[in-house]
């Protein structure tokens, strides 16, 4: 909620709404945006003079918001990382996720460009400096990509798409969450999240699968790291003995189902060991609910059974 009370302040304070009637794709009304000044992620006081018609992506999460939101035809210019959905790899690229093409992004003339928190230091400062609007978002759990989506739907006219990917968002939460919070303790199951394999890196706290693998019922072993991503001794995991492995790497898939030394760890063991597309977990869209859904059956099957 770090950002939702600063939009809706901005927006209010700032925005002149006009309601039209709706033109394809089902709205019941759509929403001319008209400017507003902004607080972004990064705690920028960015102005957006008025409805963006061209615009810029720096990362595949906002790429992957303005899709959503039915934005495709608005999106001029994308990273070489950006691969969902499959539209998004015939826009003109401009660099890659880190290092982004500044004459490209000139070249496009954007009016609005979406950076991420990688581009703080050097990207932003230099786009700003030539005159661009630039609007970082950095989301770091469930509720922040949903105020990703409000605010994008904000300025671009999108508001009632926006709000129906929330809803659906939020729904489908709630689904997992009525069941997995009434757990007892013993009953929630301890997870590795792998990023990595050799040194093994996992998850700690203050990140969104930490946030994933509680809402699905199960508890981050590597909790007791710390924040960010921490690297794990492989005579930790065997001492804290994880009852379910996720990983997201092919590679690190087969490394971690070869390592002889844990063989005897209950995941191992019992064949709970499990791969998982890493853009549905790392990457801060409306597919992280589908990896948060996954990730509830692999944690706790017998609660939530997709066969059923």
């Amino acid at each position: 909620m770090k950002k939702a009370s600063l939009i809706l302040l901005s927006l209010l304070l700032s925005v002149s709404v006009m309601i039209v009637p709706a033109t394809g794709c089902g709205d019941d009304n759509r929403a001319e945006f008209e400017g507003a000044t902004i607080i972004d992620d990064l705690g920028r006081e960015v102005s957006v003079a008025g409805e963006p018609m061209r615009i810029v992506s720096l990362a595949p999460s906002n790429t992957e918001i303005l899709f959503a939101l039915g934005l495709g035809d608005r999106v001029f210019g994308v990273t070489e990382t950006c691969n969902y959905p499959e539209e998004a790899l015939n826009i003109e690229k401009v660099g890659g996720y880190s290092g982004v093409d500044i004459e490209k992004v000139v070249a496009i003339n954007p009016d609005l460009i979406l950076a991420e928190d990688m581009h703080k230091a050097d990207v932003i400062p230099a786009l700003e400096e030539l005159g661009f609007t630039v609007i970082a978002l950095v989301p770091h759990n469930l509720q922040e990509v949903m105020d990703s989506i409000t605010l994008v739907g904000s300025l671009t006219g999108t508001e009632t798409a926006a709000a129906q990917i929330v809803d659906d968002m939020s729904q489908r939460i709630k689904a997992i969450t009525d069941i997995t919070d009434g757990l007892a303790e013993e009953e929630k199951v301890k997870v590795l999240y792998v990023i990595w394999y050799e040194p093994i890196i996992s998850v700690g706290t203050n990140t969104g699968i930490h946030e994933l693998i509680e809402k699905s019922g199960g508890t981050n072993i590597a909790e007791f790291a710390g924040e960010g991503w921490p690297t794990l001794a492989l005579e930790e995991i065997v001492s804290i003995n994880p009852q379910v492995i996720i990983v997201n790497d092919d590679v690190s898939l087969q490394a971690i189902l070869s390592e002889s030394r844990l063989s005897q760890v209950d995941a191992v063991a019992n064949g709970r060991v499990y791969g998982i597309n890493a853009d549905l977990t790392n990457r801060p869209t409306s597919r992280i609910v589908d990896g948060l859904e996954l990730m509830a059956e692999m944690i706790q099957p017998e609660l939530f059974d997709s066969n059923e």
